[in-house]
């Protein structure tokens, strides 16, 4: 009998250290320190590059492992994002160094109804389904919202 109670409270023991080892990498997931939503709804491209420029001071300031950045676009500003976009280069080049670019689909819905055909984005950036709701999203998630 004392041999099964021995068995019972080692397998007790081993899955209670599972668990808490398990909740402990759970909870070291990288979450960055500061997180930043970045809003582009102008084709101005001063305006966007002022955007960028702020992504790329913010990283700076704050080191690459301390910040999560996403920028999103919509309206007219989905424009920067797109393969017609008048910084197209500065776009793909912060795309690869750590900063999320989010482009709206009812903004490409809509110039896909205009035009003819859907709009062609940069490599790199990535689709959600309204930017306004992105945006939101984010921010119920901590980020701090920029509007240059």
């Amino acid at each position: 009998m004392r041999k099964l109670y021995s068995g019972l409270l080692a397998v007790i023991l081993s899955s209670s250290l599972l668990v808490a080892n398990s909740s402990f990498a759970a909870s070291n997931v990288f979450e960055p320190k500061h997180k930043i939503v970045i809003q582009v709804s102008t084709d101005n491209v001063r305006t966007q590059n002022i955007a960028l420029n702020n992504a790329v001071n913010l990283q700076k300031a704050l080191g690459l492992d301390n910040v999560a950045i996403e920028v999103v676009a919509y309206g007219p500003g989905l424009s920067m994002l797109t393969r017609k976009s008048k910084i197209p280069a500065r776009v793909t080049s912060l795309a690869l160094q750590n900063i999320t670019f989010s482009a709206c689909h009812n903004t490409m819905k809509k110039v896909a109804k205009k035009t003819g055909k859907m709009p062609v984005l940069l490599d790199g950036v990535r689709v959600v389904p309204a930017g306004v709701l992105r945006i939101m999203e984010l921010q119920e998630q901590g980020y701090t919202y920029i509007r240059p």
